[in-house]
């Protein structure tokens, strides 16, 4: 079953508050996951392991780099869910 863009959010919401203690509330799609979230690369290579197993998606470790914002991360769990 497809997810949702505010399903994905939500549940990438919870594992970022879950790795880092960030406030759900404060993890956005404008928000980029190193600039305005402060998320280092060791808690962000947590996060996408932790997103792949919730979601049932794989995320090459060449296509992390190119999740600069959670909208990034979003859209790519979305796609490759659908």
């Amino acid at each position: 079953m497809a997810l949702s863009q505010a399903e994905v959010l939500s549940g990438l919401a919870e594992l970022v508050n879950e790795e880092t203690g960030i406030s759900t509330g404060d993890v956005q799609l404008d928000k980029s996951f190193s600039d305005d979230l402060d998320i280092d690369s060791i808690s962000m290579m947590t996060i996408v392991v932790n997103a792949e197993d919730k979601f049932g998606v794989k995320i090459p470790d060449e296509e992390v780099k190119n999740l600069i914002t959670v909208g990034d991360a979003v859209n790519f769990i979305v796609s490759a869910n659908a």
